[in-house]
């Protein structure tokens, strides 16, 4: 069912509570002047992130910067065509674009263990930052952006736009919060998603156009086997793996709908059990359990094999007593307790920006979502207040996942104190990774 047939027929479901879907700006109220506006990371997600602000928001984009040459002249090229006579300047290094543009925004949409570098700069060089997630590739350099956030006094937005996803907003105000799920205890999350990178490949030259030393940063200095682009996060040396890329947006979304803070306890298992014969680093089967109390919230992904609901292969499911609510970027369900099933579908903006049908590689149903994100990042700046990914809650989620990926590592169960900044239950040196000479920890 389409979502204003559901609402408006769903009184019984929905009494004493306004019906129609929640308001949802298409833009941000014009600003005194264009916001300038760098991106750092020119890859798939950076150009598709910068143009969604470019759609609700006067912008100039005063800067772009990819250690990649051809992927920053597309950058450049798809501002061009969506700002006429915008003429961005280009950078192959990040801490001089920030040195010579002092940009009031950047974003951050580089590989995982560029992210908590390249924030920290962007926030001492006076700027609010749109930073994807996750916050850090280890926990104590998520600790270090949320320290340099609050030191400074800028807003941190977290890409983490569940939280502003039309459907989902939906769906946590008129089920989640108004008690139609009843007392909640379990919490399924999970991604089933054939996602991982299953070649082997042989090392080869660094072409030209590409500056693989500065690429690789503080991370370790694998041998070259072709471009890294997107293939990165199947390698522990990048990143977290499919917990740390995939299940943050689940179980940060969890934590949003029920109100969650730190899991009290995180254990996992896993490992490559099917495809052994890859180059991948990362797990192809793997469960996590963050344990709250009174609930559990227990994350599994398989990079192989048929999912168990294919509906829902990448999803949220809430089951309380009274009801069960199923939600994915997609779409939700919501199954009351011995009542039928009612579906709500993602919302799309085909009318109000037509661009998006012939953008590269666009997730058209993220697309309202990223939108509104902005939206929420631009008020905060506005009004001094937090946004709705903000950095602390960012960094929650962030760095939960990779307290799973510890987990599963060290073979124990881990308990982390935010107060404190310890570890118990596992060896403490894990919260950071050895950084690469000459880059030092931010």
């Amino acid at each position: 069912m389409k979502r204003r047939t559901f609402l408006q027929t769903a009184p019984v479901l929905f009494a004493g509570l306004p019906l129609g879907p929640l308001p949802h700006p298409s833009r941000h109220p014009r600003a005194a002047a264009p916001r300038k506006v760098a991106l750092i990371g020119c890859g798939w997600y950076g150009k598709s992130d910068l143009m969604r602000l470019i759609q609700v928001a006067e912008v100039e984009v005063v800067a772009l910067c990819d250690v990649d040459e051809h992927m920053l002249a597309g950058a450049a090229a798809l501002v061009r065509q969506r700002i006429p006579g915008a003429e961005p300047k280009l950078y192959l290094d990040y801490e001089r674009l920030l040195r010579e543009e002092s940009p009031e925004i950047v974003l951050v949409c580089t590989p995982d263990h560029w992210h908590a570098l390249q924030a920290v700069a962007a926030i001492e060089a006076g700027a609010h930052v749109y930073l994807q997630k996750p916050v850090g590739v280890d926990v104590r350099e998520c600790e270090a952006v949320l320290d340099a956030a609050r030191r400074h006094d800028r807003v941190v937005q977290v890409g983490l736009q569940r939280r502003s996803t039309p459907h989902l907003v939906e769906a946590k105000r008129y089920i989640v919060d108004a008690g139609k799920l009843g007392t909640v205890a379990h919490v399924e999350v999970c991604c089933y998603y054939h996602m991982r990178d299953r070649a082997v490949r042989q090392e080869e030259p660094v072409p030209d156009f590409f500056n693989y030393d500065m690429w690789t940063g503080p991370a370790p200095l694998l041998p070259y086997k072709g471009l890294p682009h997107r293939r990165w996060r199947s390698f522990w040396a990048y990143g977290n793996g499919i917990v740390g890329d995939m299940c943050v947006h689940m179980f940060d979304m969890t934590r949003w709908m029920l109100d969650l803070g730190w899991p009290l306890e995180v254990s996992s298992t896993g490992g490559i059990y099917v495809q052994t014969e890859a180059d991948a680093t990362i797990t192809d089967t793997q469960h996590v359990v963050f344990e709250y109390d009174g609930l559990s919230c227990v994350w599994q992904h398989r990079t192989w094999g048929k999912a168990p609901d294919p509906e829902f292969p990448w999803a949220m499911k809430i089951y309380g007593d009274q009801g069960t609510l199923e939600a994915d970027p997609h779409k939700y369900d919501f199954t009351p307790a011995g009542g039928e099933t009612v579906r709500v579908e993602a919302r799309y903006e085909r009318e109000e920006f037509p661009e998006d049908l012939e953008e590269k590689d666009i997730e058209l149903h993220a697309a309202p979502a990223t939108r509104a994100h902005f939206i929420d990042f631009l008020r905060a700046i506005d009004s001094g207040t937090r946004p709705v990914a903000d950095i602390e809650e960012g960094v929650i989620s962030s760095a939960a996942c990779i307290l799973g990926n510890l987990a599963m590592l060290d073979g124990g169960t881990l308990s982390y104190d935010p107060e404190t900044r310890t570890l118990s239950g596992g060896d403490a040196t894990l919260l950071a990774r050895r950084y690469r000479a000459p880059y030092e920890r931010p």
